[in-house]
């Protein structure tokens, strides 16, 4: 009885935390459930029909993908790398590269896109070194494209990988290699045996988070892809800024939630998330 009263009591002290919840985040995704029906005053699926029909969309929804599936990618091979190095330095260093990591946190995302603007641009650093080097006898293309775009996103969303990665690393048990080193297998046959299936979790929490924040930038693809590099976040700022469109921004949300949530059933079905964020 006692441990049924414990319980009912910490069931009432969750409802303020449910109640905050629901109001900032369920009522507006039912209101732009809502929205998304509604057309002219009147029930109607145009909004999605739209969709289907207007090749802009599919075409926005595809490179929505395709950029933050590529931004995944290079984070997870810059980024794994990176931590397994720094799990070998000695703590005062190893809190020196941390710092290093955490410091883009403190300079605003603006900011850091302007900065790759200066560094991609056809007069910038990049393409006067490559040119000075003798490597290029023309500027790149750098900026205004999905190149550009998919490089500013890497280097900003790099640390929402390194952070949980690092962390998962850091919970791994050293001697498990030592034993299997004194068991006689080679570094390599112990690395892909024993450390990366045990640092897997945190390797998919951040791909995972990576991946998640990729498909609704904004900031970003706006500066650095030019307005020729239409991400899913800028066809909803499109609807709603010029066309005054509400239902249509509302739709193009809801089927991008709706395929997000998609994508993590299916990696639940084929890694168990609470196994994933639990480890």
């Amino acid at each position: 009885m006692i441990v049924q009263h414990l319980m009912q009591k910490k069931a009432m002290l969750l409802i303020p935390g449910l109640l905050v919840v629901g109001a900032l985040l369920i009522v507006p995704i039912v209101w732009l459930f809502a929205l998304s029906f509604v057309s002219e005053g009147r029930l109607s699926l145009e909004h999605y029909q739209r969709m289907f029909d207007d090749p802009t969309y599919v075409k926005s929804f595809a490179v929505t993908f395709q950029i933050a599936g590529t931004v995944t990618g290079l984070t997870i091979l810059l980024g794994y790398p990176l931590c397994f190095w720094m799990l070998r330095l000695k703590p005062f260093w190893r809190g020196i590269a941390l710092t290093c990591i955490l410091i883009p946190f403190w300079t605003s995302l603006l900011v850091r896109s302007y900065a790759w603007l200066i560094l991609l641009q056809r007069r910038g650093l990049v393409n006067n070194w490559l040119q000075s080097l003798g490597l290029t006898e023309e500027p790149l293309a750098l900026m205004y494209n999905v190149t550009g775009t998919v490089i500013g996103m890497t280097h900003i969303l790099l640390p929402f990988l390194v952070l949980p990665l690092f962390a998962s690393m850091q919970r791994i048990d050293g001697d498990l290699m030592r034993a299997a080193a004194a068991l006689g297998a080679t570094p390599v046959f112990a690395f892909w045996r024993i450390f990366f299936p045990l640092s897997l979790p945190g390797l998919t929490a951040g791909g995972l988070l990576v991946f998640v924040l990729s498909i609704g930038y904004y900031v970003t693809p706006q500066l650095l892809g030019g307005g020729t590099t239409v991400m899913a976040g800028q066809l909803i700022q499109r609807n709603v800024e010029l066309f005054s469109s509400w239902g249509a921004a509302s739709a193009v949300s809801l089927v991008l939630l709706a395929i997000v949530l998609l994508l993590f059933w299916v990696m639940n079905r084929l890694v168990p998330l609470d196994h994933v964020f639990r480890g």
